[in-house]
């Protein structure tokens, strides 16, 4: 979990969202991945979807048995379908998403008595560590934007950039 949270800050220093995961096969890490929806200009660059991409591509199948993702927050609806898809064994979760997981929170796609396969969950490794990242995140966030708007605001009110008397 700990590269995973390094993937995270890859993200988080583009300006992403700091959600990171690596997958391992046979006790090797064999791929990387951290978000980059707003770098990329792609809804699908999850960080879940970059990493198994990759992995697919080191193992030269679109199969990953044998797999476990380590991913700092809980997978949405469409990165829990593609941990099926590709038929990763198990996945690691840092910490929970109770707006949009799918992988337990809002719902629970990884183990759906209908589907083909189902993926083993673990939930809450280094969670406090994962959560406080994001919870970070989301608070700068919010504050440069509300700078952003008084800038706005200042700038509408003296558009001449005289200085105020």
């Amino acid at each position: 979990m700990k590269e995973a949270i390094r993937q995270a800050k890859k993200a988080e220093a583009l300006e992403e969202v700091p959600i990171g995961c690596v997958i391992v096969h046979e006790g090797k890490i064999i791929a990387r991945g951290y978000n980059r929806r707003n770098t990329d200009k792609n809804t699908l660059s999850h960080a879940e979807l970059n990493a198994i991409r990759k992995a697919s591509k080191k193992l030269g199948d679109w199969r990953l048995e044998g797999c476990t993702m380590y991913v700092t927050l809980e997978p949405c609806q469409m990165c829990s379908g593609a941990l099926v898809q590709s038929r990763i064994d198990e996945v690691v979760i840092g910490c929970m998403n109770a707006k949009a997981g799918c992988a337990g929170s809002v719902m629970n796609l990884l183990q759906v008595d209908g589907f083909n396969h189902q993926v083993k969950i673990i939930q809450g490794v280094l969670e406090e560590e994962c959560s406080s990242m994001l919870s970070e995140f989301f608070r700068k966030l919010r504050e440069k934007k509300k700078q952003e708007k008084a800038a706005l605001k200042a700038a509408q009110e003296n558009p001449e950039g005289e200085p105020e008397q």
